[in-house]
C-alpha cells in the first residue's frame, strides 16, 4: 500500500502559531505540551492541507490568528519518491491553494489527493448527536473518492437552497410559476438518485470493515449494526417533491429527501445513542474512524495520516492496548498524536519504538 506522508509543515498566523516550522520524520509522531499550548491546532493544521478547510471550525476565520485577517499553511508531502508543496492560504475572505506553486482552479480538484483521519474527544457527536453530523461525515468519505458524488452533493444543496427560497416566495405572491419549481425538482431528482445510491452502497462495504475494528477493540463480545435510514427507500424523490408540496409551502422548507438521511447504530439490537455505555460508544467511535481509514486506503490506494488528539487521556487500558495492536502493525501509515504525557506515551508504545516528538 502506498504512503503519503507529511514531513514538515510551515504555520504563519495559524491560530496560536504567529510563525513556527515543525517537521515529522518518524512513522507516529508525538505532539506534547500544555493544555492551550496548540497541540490540537497543530492537528487541524495537518488536515487543513488535506481538505482545505479546518476539522475544527467551519468558519475561515476562526483559523486565523487572533487580530489579524489571514494565515497561511505550507506543508511538505512525500511518498513513492515524490514530492509535493501544498500552500494554503486565506486572507480578507480569500482562499488559494497551491500544489508545487500551481494555484488550483477548483478547490474540489485538491480533495482525494492526500487525505487524513482525525479522532478527537468531541467526536462522540456522531452518535449522540443528530443527523447532520453523521451525513456530513459519510459525505466526506465520499466526496474524496468520487468526484462525481461531489458534485452532485454540491449542486443538490445549492438547488436545494433555491428550492426553499422559492417556497418562501410564495406567501407574498398571488399565482406561483410553478415552472420554475419543476426545474428545480428534475435537478434535486436527478442528484439524490445518485446520492442515495452511492450511500447505500458505501453502506454495504464500510458495514464489515465497522464490525471487525469493533470486534477488535471490544473483545468481540457484542453484535452490532449500521442501518441507512433514507426517504428514497419508500419512494422516489420525485414523488415525495411532488406528494409533500402541500406541506413543504405551509413549512417554507424542503421536508423529505436525502438531505434529511441518517444511520442508525445499534448494539445487541439496542439503539447505540440511547442505550450504549460510554465504554460501548467509545469502541464504536474508534471503529467507525477505523473503518472509515481502511476504506479510504482501499479506494483512494495510499494510507490517510492518521490524526489522534488527547485520545489517550480518555480510553481505559483495553481499549488503549488494542488500539496500538492496530495502529503499530507493519505497514500501517503515518500517526500523528497528542498528549500532554510523552511518558505516557513512551511507555504505551515501548521503548523501542521508533517514535518522534514536537516539545511546544
Amino acid at each position: 500500500m502506498q504512503q503519503t506522508n507529511i514531513q514538515k509543515i510551515s504555520l504563519i498566523q495559524f491560530r496560536n502559531y504567529t510563525s513556527s516550522v515543525f517537521e515529522f520524520g518518524a512513522p507516529v509522531t508525538c505532539i506534547t505540551g500544555a493544555n492551550g499550548s496548540g497541540k490540537t491546532n497543530l492537528l487541524d493544521a495537518v488536515y487543513y492541507l488535506c481538505y482545505t478547510k479546518s476539522y475544527l471550525s467551519a468558519y475561515q476565520q476562526n483559523s486565523a490568528q487572533m487580530g489579524t485577517d489571514g494565515f497561511r499553511v505550507t506543508g511538505i508531502f512525500a511518498g513513492e519518491g515524490k514530492g509535493d508543496n501544498i500552500s494554503c492560504k486565506w486572507k480578507a475572505g480569500k482562499k488559494e491553494v497551491f500544489r508545487n506553486n500551481v494555484a488550483y482552479e477548483k478547490f474540489t480538484d485538491h480533495i482525494g489527493r492526500f487525505s487524513a483521519v482525525m479522532i478527537a474527544p468531541d467526536d462522540t457527536e456522531l452518535i449522540n448527536g443528530g443527523s447532520e453530523q453523521r451525513r456530513r461525515w459519510v459525505d466526506s468519505i465520499l466526496g474524496q473518492v468520487d468526484a462525481t458524488y461531489l458534485e452532485k452533493l454540491m449542486l443538490y444543496q445549492r438547488v436545494l437552497l433555491q428550492r426553499n427560497a422559492w417556497l418562501k416566495m410564495q406567501a407574498f405572491k398571488a399565482a406561483p410559476d410553478y415552472s420554475e419549481l419543476d426545474f428545480y425538482n428534475a435537478q434535486l431528482t436527478v442528484c439524490a438518485e445518485y446520492i442515495h445510491r452511492q450511500r447505500a452502497v458505501f453502506l454495504q462495504a464500510f458495514l464489515p470493515l465497522l464490525t471487525e475494528f469493533y470486534h477488535k477493540l471490544s473483545g468481540g463480545k457484542e453484535a452490532i449494526h449500521a442501518a441507512y435510514n433514507t426517504d428514497l427507500e419508500q419512494k422516489p424523490m420525485q414523488l415525495w417533491l411532488h406528494g409533500s408540496l402541500e406541506h413543504d409551502l405551509r413549512m417554507q422548507r424542503t421536508l423529505r429527501g436525502v438531505h434529511k438521511d441518517d444511520w442508525d447504530f445499534s448494539i445487541n439490537g439496542m439503539v447505540l445513542k440511547q442505550f450504549g455505555s460510554q465504554g460501548q460508544k467509545k469502541s464504536f467511535l474508534f471503529a467507525m474512524k477505523l473503518g472509515q481509514y481502511a476504506y479510504l486506503s482501499k479506494a483512494l490506494g495510499h494510507q490517510p495520516i492518521l490524526l489522534l488528539d488527547d485520545i489517550f487521556e480518555k480510553l481505559d487500558q483495553d481499549r488503549m492496548e488494542a488500539l496500538l495492536r492496530i495502529i503499530c502493525q507493519k505497514g500501517f501509515g503515518q500517526v500523528i498524536l497528542s498528549d500532554t504525557h510523552p511518558e505516557r506515551i513512551r511507555k504505551a508504545f515501548g521503548e523501542k519504538a521508533d517514535i518522534g516528538f514536537i516539545y511546544l
